[in-house]
């Protein structure tokens, strides 16, 4: 199988003349250096170590060399989880990596082929020395990327740098994709400390280190102590203080008599009183006289507590700066297995990482969609036929045990028919007729028969006659 990959197939070798010449287009292209790249092509084994945390207790998973069980090109394969409900740990040593002065970017792909139901797909960067094969849980780490799923309430994406050996989370809310389609997902971390998240190879968040994490304090804070000043004029709008009230104003009634009522022929004053008209609303009254407003020229705009520098502030210059970088890892849970990842890269190059992510993912992710579509039409199609299957068997089953009522019914009945008449007839028999009754009615005549073959012979006789 393998000699036969490696031999003379046209078509996989210009497969991978054409990936060869998009690597060293893109190698020429990028100005910065790559660090660190994994396709996960042949050899990836002897560059990372399996880890055996968890091996002992038998919650240790695995990870398989494929493409899943769909994807855009056969050929192009990740590592992917196996057995559900297990703890999964591999890393790679890299070229140590400082990013003081340079940018750091961290890219990488992931496929949730499963309903994962509960579980991680981060990877992380470690620094120092990291003892591959005990590489767990507990081992430090200098920064934690990636998406963690758990139901349907949690779908993060997970931020976490170090910094003077305490993580720190991003205090934004980020969230992941959380689909069965490969996604490509991209950190970038710059020397102002400023950083962009990048999902398939969009900007889906941006920031400063100084506001999204709770690592140094602020720069400025809010004056406490400050309160607005008497001479401030915070109302936008006044009355127009030349606006005079006009003369008669308020002399206008607010109703007047309805000049279409009229007096009925058959009102008597003497006996019905004075006559009046109904009252109504006097469209001239204009309500109590206000001034109109016009705009304030004094208007200084709502007054807000100022902000002030932090005493308590003290700026790091190098607080972007992890410590050395030497290590990358998966180290994650899952209730279900079955997440591709792929395509490991880190770089100092924000556009090679972004060239090289449409070079992979870009490249086949319709030819994916098709494939997952595809897939998801069998899988519906068997499970259709699996439950027409358990429908067919259970019906099966139900018209089982209604022949097996219907015969216990048929025998009973026939024997109460049969020991009525024997009863009359042969009264010296009545009671051992009746202490095998049950027993006929649960195993048949044939039983019955047998056991009054050697207990009652007069009335084997009789039901012979009887033709039961």
């Amino acid at each position: 199988m393998e000699s036969s990959r490696r031999g003379g197939h046209p078509k996989l070798q210009l497969r991978l003349l054409h990936r060869l010449l998009a690597l060293a287009s893109l190698l020429l292209l990028a100005s910065g250096e790559v660090i660190f790249e994994e396709r996960f092509e042949d050899g990836w084994e002897t560059r990372w170590v399996k880890s055996d945390w968890k091996r002992s207790e038998g919650k240790a998973g695995t990870f398989k060399h494929t493409a899943g069980k769909y994807s855009g090109d056969p050929d192009d394969k990740g590592i992917q989880t196996t057995l559900d409900a297990r703890h999964f740990a591999i890393s790679a040593k890299i070229p140590e990596f400082s990013n003081k002065g340079r940018t750091l970017v961290l890219q990488y792909s992931i496929k949730f082929e499963q309903d994962i139901e509960c579980g991680g797909g981060y990877i992380k960067l470690m620094s120092g020395y990291v003892n591959q094969k005990k590489y767990s849980g507990d081992t430090p780490y200098s920064l934690m990327f990636g998406p963690d799923i758990c139901g349907t309430q949690t779908k993060k994406l997970h931020l976490i740098l170090s910094y003077q050996g305490q993580n720190y989370p991003v205090k934004k809310d980020l969230q992941c994709e959380t689909d069965r389609l490969t996604h490509v997902y991209t950190f970038i971390l710059r020397p102002d400390a400023s950083y962009s998240i990048l999902v398939d190879n969009r900007e889906r968040e941006s920031g400063s280190m100084y506001t999204d994490w709770d690592i140094l304090p602020p720069r400025k804070i809010k004056e406490v102590n400050a309160k607005k000043p008497k001479d401030w004029d915070d109302r936008e709008y006044i009355e127009d203080p030349d606006e005079v009230k006009p003369e008669g104003y308020d002399s206008i009634p607010r109703e007047i008599p309805d000049p279409k009522d009229k007096k009925p022929d058959t009102w008597d004053d003497d006996d019905d009183g004075i006559w009046k008209p109904r009252r109504i609303p006097n469209p001239a009254y204009k309500g109590q006289w206000k001034r109109k407003k016009i705009k304030n020229p004094n208007y200084k705009g709502k007054w807000k507590i100022p902000w002030i520098d932090n005493p308590e502030f003290e700026d790091d210059p190098d607080l972007y700066v992890l410590k050395p970088l030497k290590y990358i890892g998966i180290e994650v849970w899952q209730v279900k297995a079955g997440s591709v990842f792929d395509n490991i890269l880190i770089c100092d190059d924000p556009e090679y990482a972004k060239r090289a992510a449409e070079e992979t993912w870009g490249a086949n992710k319709e030819a994916e969609k098709e494939a997952f579509e595809e897939a998801e039409k069998e899988r519906k199609a068997r499970e259709d036929k699996e439950a027409q299957q358990a429908r067919e068997e259970g019906e099966r089953r139900r018209r089982e045990r209604g022949d097996r009522h219907r015969g216990r019914d048929h025998y009973k009945d026939r024997y109460k028919r049969v020991s009525s008449h024997t009863v009359h007839f042969l009264p010296d028999l009545k009671y051992q007729l009746l202490t095998t009754e049950y027993q006929a009615c649960a195993t048949g005549i044939t039983g019955m028969t047998t056991m009054m073959s050697f207990e009652a012979p007069t009335a084997l006789q009789f039901f012979r006659e009887a033709k039961v």
